[in-house]
């Protein structure tokens, strides 16, 4: 089978979203499939066209950013000559170009499946609020036309706001999980290399965005302290993100708060995102909106 994904950020770019559609995508090849992934050309000196562990990658060029989203003039153009070549189309949302890969799907006769990888919810602000709105259009229309639509739990689909209409059509598939065994020799070396042996770690993971949670967390830390004054909280992922200042906002409780926390930056080996888990004694997932 010829698959087409299309999303708009794919490897290298690391996310829960893309890790799941790059680890699909590389699954569907190792059984014989062809896979392609039309994406976005988010940085110049990207190759418009590579394989990569035998997925072949086509990216647009993006004319701008719109919030999370990218502007892609030539998205219809490629993504009509692509979808003639294939027998089905994934979507994975949120997209902007949603709706019109559905409405260009069906007019050459191919199957669309759409994978809602969580509801869209922006942050507070007229813009933000805007851009909520016309995407969430867009979305509801590429819903409508998807002929699948899946998503990581059956209750997840039913408490969706986005989803709901269209549970008649929604399949839960959970999501592909490629992890190693933790390193114990290599978590004890760790803390030490930390100075954290002794101390226990509350861990939380993810990018430094709004829908994460992760001031929930933050203001919660002098109420932990008050009862675990040795605690620390260990950190994992990207919190320079471009299109929301998120951390900014709440980077002086991470002043406040220094010896008690520790950044450990964006982990993407398996070996070590394990023996991360491995080191936490509790992990916090303390999201707004995540997909679970």
């Amino acid at each position: 089978m010829k698959v087409l994904m299309v999303l708009t950020y794919y490897y290298p770019h690391w996310t829960g979203l893309t890790a799941y559609a790059q680890r699909l995508a590389e699954g569907l090849v190792e059984r014989g499939h062809q896979v392609t992934v039309l994406t976005s050309r988010y940085h110049n000196d990207m190759a418009a066209e590579e394989m990569h562990n035998g997925v072949r990658i086509v990216r647009i060029p993006s004319l701008l950013r719109l919030s999370r989203g990218r502007v892609m003039p030539n998205f219809p153009f490629a993504f009509n000559r692509l979808i003639r070549e294939h027998d089905v189309v994934q979507a994975h949302i949120p997209m902007l170009e949603t709706w019109l890969v559905g409405a260009l799907a069906h007019r050459v006769g191919r199957k669309m499946v759409m994978t809602n990888h969580g509801d869209l919810v922006m942050p507070d602000g007229l813009f933000n609020q805007i851009v909520q709105k016309i995407v969430g259009f867009m979305l509801d229309r590429g819903a409508a036309s998807a002929d699948v639509i899946t998503t990581h739990s059956r209750d997840y689909a039913e408490h969706s706001a986005f989803m709901r209409p269209y549970l008649h059509k929604v399949a839960a598939i959970c999501p592909t999980i490629e992890s190693e065994r933790p390193d114990a020799q290599a978590v004890a070396a760790w803390r030490r290399e930390l100075g954290l042996e002794g101390r226990p770690i509350v861990g939380f993971a993810g990018r430094f965005v709004e829908e994460k949670g992760f001031d929930y967390l933050l203001k919660a830390i002098p109420h932990v302290i008050e009862r675990i004054p040795h605690v620390v909280f260990a950190y994992a992922g990207e919190h320079n993100v471009v299109y929301e200042n998120f951390f900014g906002r709440w980077q002086h409780l991470f002043d406040a708060y220094r010896d008690h926390i520790v950044m450990m930056g964006l982990i993407t080996d398996r070996q070590k995102l394990a023996n991360f888990y491995a080191m936490c004694d509790v992990f916090a997932l303390p999201s707004r909106t995540d997909c679970f």
